[in-house]
């Protein structure tokens, strides 16, 4: 008995290492010292800064890697975890300055392994983010052959002068939701069962003008610290910023706000998606229920004070990302509920 033959092949490990070695190079900026293969990644804070704040964040895929995994498109949940992490992030104002990766998965694929990796640099160089290292844990008995699950971790850094927090949030300033590419890698516990109750293959078309089911299922999170970055080098008077993930507008707005402050929102304000009409109609969902699982095509929010609102959209039509004012704060009265208010029961 050796290693190999309990189900882990060092060998085909350091050749994978070898294979992602070039994308995973692409990443690099000028403050990452050295290269792969050390203990620990070393990166250098960007020079000039007075009081720099590091912002840290960590998230998965969910369960939309077993889609992905049945459906054998790898690059896209790569994409997925660099957003999902990034996104949250760039919320504080803050420039992303590395990421690293877990992967686990029952036994050493890497063909899809090498298709994930090239996902997640290529999310990291649009977010201009190095991808500083990371780990694949080859467990065979623990996850089952063929399959794997996804981690993420990323680093910011935002001068503390200018950390975006909520705090200069005031009623009547203005809610504006930009554009989301579909469920971004959210609610797929409940998409999978809708799945299953009709009976959906990759052959299944959906909307007015027939497109593939789950190629749209399984469309990217858009990844916005591009925008951001416009927006903040536009000088937008950006107050607070909300990423919409699990658990929706209704969940995910409230927490850029300040207390005794709530989010009245339009829900006319803009055009729901055909992919989430056809998951509320195929399976059946209560109109809470959707609103509270998914994002219902806004996939981030700003606060914005009303003489910001118009360079806003400006902004994000200069980086091909529809935007709408889809509501603003009000003072909460007699109460500290801090919610959205104007959504259908």
């Amino acid at each position: 008995m050796d290693y190999k033959t309990a189900g882990v092949d060092v060998e085909a490990g350091r050749a994978f290492v070898q294979r992602i070695k070039s994308s995973v190079e692409a990443t690099n900026c000028p403050e990452v010292i050295g290269g792969l293969g050390g203990f620990g990644g070393l990166f250098r804070l960007p020079k000039g800064m007075k009081s720099p704040v590091l912002v840290s964040g960590t998230d998965g895929v969910g369960t939309k890697l077993e889609l992905a995994q049945d459906c054998h498109k790898h690059f896209g949940v790569g994409l997925d975890l660099v957003a999902m992490c990034i996104n949250d992030v760039i919320t504080t104002g803050a420039k992303p300055l590395f990421f690293l990766d877990y992967i686990a998965t029952g036994l050493l694929a890497p063909e899809a392994m090498a298709q994930v990796i090239e996902g997640i640099a290529e999310g990291c160089q649009f977010s201009n983010c190095a991808l500083l290292g990371g780990e694949t844990a080859e467990m065979p008995g623990f996850y089952p052959k063929g399959r794997y699950d996804l981690a993420g971790f990323c680093v910011a850094v935002v001068e503390e002068s200018s950390l975006i927090d909520g705090s200069k949030i005031v009623p009547g300033h203005q809610i504006i939701g930009i554009e989301s590419s579909g469920l971004h890698s959210n609610g797929f516990s409940l998409v999978r069962k809708v799945l299953e109750m009709n009976d959906v293959n990759e052959s299944t078309l959906f909307g007015h003008e027939p497109r593939p089911l789950m190629a749209a299922l399984l469309n990217p999170t858009k990844i916005y610290s591009q925008l951001v970055k416009g927006l903040l080098e536009a000088k937008v008077p950006i107050h607070g910023m909300a990423h919409i993930t699990g658990g929706g507008l209704p969940e995910n707005l409230p927490r850029c706000l300040p207390k005794g402050l709530n989010a009245l929102v339009d829900a006319k304000a803009w055009n729901r998606p055909e992919l989430f009409t056809w998951l509320k109609d195929f399976g059946e969902i209560p109109e809470s229920d959707i609103w509270n699982t998914f994002n219902l095509g806004i996939g981030f929010c700003l606060v914005v004070p009303r003489y910001g609102v118009d360079e806003a959209i400006q902004v994000c039509d200069e980086h091909g990302l529809k935007a709408w004012t889809i509501g603003q704060v009000q003072e909460t009265v007699g109460t500290d509920y801090k919610g959205v208010m104007g959504l259908p029961a």
